[in-house]
């Protein structure tokens, strides 16, 4: 069996698990695991990322600025847009086939141990997450890495990355979602994202609504932890529009760092970077040195967000998004109105029925001339009429569609029909993987054809 084909079935081992939406506050679990393997999490230092929306953009800068520091990187973000490799990353790129499946092959015996263990008090086997946050744990250990840049699955406190310590804690912008498992309130929400805030640990944190930065103050003190947060100890100076993504200044922990190019799009992703070199700044220099100026541009100019404000057509211009809540709708309709110069966006949307498709609509409404809905290749997917029944509520012209074939070819041939006009595809992560794939199967870029 070759490499790849291993690797795959890693992952069909880890699909008969209960998946990545099975969560209970149970994080010891992992940790029984982790002790077994002499707590491989403890060999590097990490930065822990947690909030609603920009964990993973902000993930994926601090790792290329760390390692543009010449260090050795990994980085766990979730969930994948192709294949599960891309989760867990080494030096910026996804995991070889063969270390991934040695990892599985080394964890084996103490995972079926530990099943053991929980049947026997009646709990429930490892899950998929669980054991794809040991594989990272693992796998960052053996490469070896200098750093790991982590990023939380669900919530904070129980999430079964919490088990590692994290040297810098980042908080990203905190909003309602997973209502039933954080709760109901920002105040609750960021009280369990707040657990990752470990005993004197360095805690950055993007622009909060008033509730969580109260919240996040009391547990940084409770815990001798540091707390610099967007909009007084750092954030932009400056952000305008360049070729290919923007420009920024930025006034961080250290220093000011001016004419720094962002290859990304969307003011929020100005925001995320921000906050990166900030969280990058305390876990280098404690916070009182400067990142050097050649070091932090060549970090950002390496930086890319798959599935975030992401091109993957020309003639019609078609771009994929991942915003799958109404914050990150939001910051998408932000981002078209400011980045993009078109009078009409198509639409193409997908969503998951446990999300809040009602408001994620109603977010879109503004953006949005036609709305081509499909559903998501998933058993949580919403069904497409009644997303269809928010949108015509919303008085915007919509189609259903089987797939998200059929929604693409409608949505590119409306949009063929004007060069002021343009697609995006939103509403689900997996709905952005799909559609990567579809735009390279049919290769987008070369443009329509009828």
């Amino acid at each position: 069996m070759n490499d790849r084909n291993r690797a795959d079935a890693v992952y069909r081992n880890l699909l008969t698990r209960q998946g990545e939406q099975w969560v209970q506050p149970r994080v010891e679990r992992t940790r029984r695991v982790l002790e077994l393997l002499d707590d491989p999490q403890r060999t590097y230092r990490v930065v822990h990322v947690t909030g609603t929306n920009g964990k993973t953009s902000t993930s994926r800068m601090i790792e290329s600025i760390v390692r543009a520091h010449g260090l050795r990187t990994g980085l766990f973000t979730s969930p994948h847009l192709e294949r599960f490799t891309e989760r867990i990353m080494i030096d910026g790129e996804p995991i070889d086939d063969g270390l991934i499946a040695d990892a599985w092959d080394e964890i084996g015996p103490i995972v079926d141990l530990v099943d053991a263990e929980l049947a026997a008090s009646g709990d429930a086997a490892l899950t998929f997450f669980e054991l794809l946050t040991v594989l990272a744990f693992v796998a960052f250990a053996d490469a070896p890495v200098d750093v790991a840049v982590v990023e939380v699955g669900m919530g904070g406190t129980w999430d079964s990355t919490n088990t590692a310590d994290g040297d810098v804690a980042v908080i990203a912008p905190i909003d309602l979602d997973h209502a039933d498992k954080l709760g109901n309130t920002i105040a609750e929400i960021a009280t369990v994202k707040a657990g990752i805030i470990k005993d004197g640990a360095a805690t950055v944190s993007a622009t909060q609504n008033a509730a969580a930065i109260e919240v996040l103050t009391a547990a940084a003190a409770a815990r001798g932890a540091t707390l610099a947060v967007e909009g007084t100890a750092f954030g932009l100076t400056t952000q305008r529009l360049a070729v290919g993504g923007q420009q920024l200044g930025v006034q961080g922990l250290a220093a000011t760092y001016d004419d720094l190019y962002l290859p990304l799009y969307g003011a929020h992703q100005g925001h995320n970077a921000a906050l990166a070199i900030a969280a990058v700044e305390s876990l280098i220099g404690a916070g009182t040195q400067p990142i050097a100026p050649d070091v932090l541009a060549d970090g950002l100019a390496q930086v890319t967000s798959p599935g975030r404000l992401q091109l993957i057509g020309v003639a019609p211009t078609v771009l994929v998004d991942s915003a799958h809540n109404p914050h990150g709708a939001r910051a998408l309709v932000a981002a078209l109105s400011d980045s993009f110069d078109f009078d009409e966006w198509g639409i193409v949307l997908g969503a998951f029925r446990d999300k809040d498709t009602a408001g994620i609509v109603a977010t879109l409404a503004p953006a949005a001339s036609h709305v081509f809905v499909t559903a998501p290749p998933s058993e949580r997917a919403a069904d497409p009429d009644t997303l269809a029944d928010h949108v015509q509520a919303a008085g915007i012209p919509v189609s259903v569609h089987p797939d998200l074939a059929d929604a693409a070819e409608a949505a590119r041939e409306w949009a063929s029909a004007s060069d002021r006009r343009a697609v995006v595809i939103a509403g689900s992560v997996v709905l952005a993987g799909e559609a990567l794939q579809l735009a390279a199967a049919e290769d987008w870029k070369e443009g329509w054809h009828a």
